[in-house]
């Protein structure tokens, strides 16, 4: 046939149709076992046997590894038949496999078609049997058997379809690895005694009894009880397990949960369905509250598609334009936080919107001083830079493009922003735009305060509870002011 011109320079996918077709005839493919195979064909089949996604139950095994499902293979084998040899136009009709060995993460494999009969009786369309065999890099066959098909009859050339590129996202991945490490860390312990402040919605209060489903807290319920309890029958809740202190509004519950702290009734605070002005303002105050020696500080701890890690934002949420001293001890909460969750040395990026210090830009002056201060000894236990631009904290590419020589750049744990305006909208543009997944806490009070966004789900929820439990173990009690 004649090719459109405008393929002439593509890649070509081309038939052997019956008359083209010998005896012996052989097609080959290579193909690694791969993590995102695994993944793949478990998203396509639906098949999630532990013995090919659960990497500790295959531990378990006799094989000790993960291996393919045993249609990866038998689908390899009709790639080639339907790419390469009889190719395309070829319909399957039958086939007889016996798989032999398993193929292991990791193992690379060769799929060998070749032609052994052929089959031009008249009066039907003509056919072809093919022997099959899969052999890995051990040169052990781990499938063989046989294929039978109808074979084109006319000459296929077109150019290869190209298909978009397979990326595998896993939203809220690394979150949930921080719910395992609370529960792990909690085993042989208590589950963390937490207030769940004006619980009067199925989310604040399907999200507290979720958590402690997963044994990471015991929950109280402060708020007016008639609004909890209705709340509660309508989502189909069940808070008998759970106490309950019943106060006349949110005010007054957020006065009474923050009164329960001090006096020790509970190790943690969660916001319900109020708003955080609400609750911040009894944690704040100077009497009553809950403040330390140090600022009080909130840290978005977001789990972003196709980062290899965790990144801790701060300030987005209780200071709104602080100046050098207050971002002091902002970075230092967070790099505690840092510790709570196992970063021994966190990378902190100073954001800004440049990489030089300039006098038009007051937040560079700021991301110098700090790391000045680090190299004193007045924020300990991270590795400081900044001024960065977004771009150059967390791509290592776009680092090198500016020709920026950093530790931090690239690879940042902690991203410091300017103010709560830039800090703010930089999480909700992650969550909302971007996919990640977000969890939030203050810091620098004597207890946890898990202050989630009253749009939060009941995930987002639990990652929170998970890092109020992780701070609470890794810290030591600290007195109210």
């Amino acid at each position: 046939m004649d090719l459109d011109p405008r393929y002439a320079m593509a890649d070509l996918i081309e038939n052997h149709p019956i008359a083209e077709l010998k005896v012996g005839n052989s097609a080959s493919l290579t193909r690694n076992f791969t993590e995102d195979e695994v993944q793949t064909f478990a998203l396509m089949s639906g098949d999630v046997n532990p013995s090919h996604v659960d990497a500790t139950f295959a531990a378990s095994d006799p094989f000790h590894k993960v291996v393919a499902h045993g249609m990866w293979s038998a689908a390899l084998i009709s790639n080639v038949l339907g790419t390469q040899l009889p190719g395309p136009g070829t319909v399957y009709l039958s086939q007889d496999l016996n798989f032999l060995k398993p193929v292991f993460l990791g193992d690379t494999v060769r799929v060998t078609v070749t032609v052994t009969a052929i089959d031009t009786t008249a009066g039907r369309a003509p056919r072809a049997t093919l022997h099959c065999t899969v052999v890995n890099q051990r040169n052990e066959t781990v499938v063989e058997g046989s294929a039978h098909v109808l074979v084109p009859t006319e000459k296929v050339s077109r150019p290869r379809a190209h298909l978009p590129r397979l990326e595998l996202r896993d939203p809220g991945v690394k979150l949930r690895a921080i719910i395992e490490q609370a529960r792990t860390a909690l085993a042989g312990r208590p589950p963390l005694s937490m207030a769940v402040v004006h619980a009067v919605d199925a989310v604040s209060l399907g999200g507290a009894v979720d958590a402690a489903i997963a044994g990471l807290i015991r929950p109280t319920f402060v708020g007016p009880e008639a609004k909890m309890r209705a709340a509660a029958a309508a989502a189909g809740i069940d808070l008998t397990a759970y106490p309950l202190v019943a106060t006349e509004h949110s005010h007054a519950a957020a006065d009474k949960a923050v009164a329960m702290a001090r006096a020790g009734e509970v190790q943690a605070l969660m916001k319900g369905s109020l708003h955080t002005d609400e609750l911040m303002h009894a944690v704040v105050d100077p009497q009553t509250g809950l403040r330390t020696a140090r600022r009080i500080s909130h840290v978005f701890v977001i789990d972003a598609v196709g980062q290899p890690r965790l990144q801790l934002l701060t300030d987005a949420a209780v200071n709104v334009a602080p100046d050098l001293e207050a971002k002091r001890d902002i970075v230092q909460n967070a790099i505690d936080l840092a510790h709570a969750l196992g970063i021994a040395q966190p990378r902190v990026a100073i954001l800004s919107a440049v990489e030089t210090v300039t006098l038009k830009i007051p937040s560079t002056i700021d991301a110098a001083a700090l790391c000045k201060m680090a190299d004193r000894g007045q924020i300990t236990g991270g590795l400081l830079d900044g001024p960065l631009a977004f771009d150059n904290a967390v791509s290592k590419r776009a680092a090198d493009s500016k020709g920026i020589v950093s530790n931090v750049a690239g690879q940042a744990d902690i991203l410091v922003a300017p103010d709560l305006e830039a800090g703010n909208m930089l999480a909700k543009q992650l969550e909302y735009l971007a996919e990640a997944k977000v969890a939030g806490i203050v810091l620098g009070t004597c207890v946890p305060v898990v202050l989630t966004s009253r749009a939060d789900l009941s995930d987002a929820r639990m990652a929170s509870c998970a890092l109020a439990v992780l701070l609470d173990l890794a810290t030591s009690t600290m007195v109210p002011a």
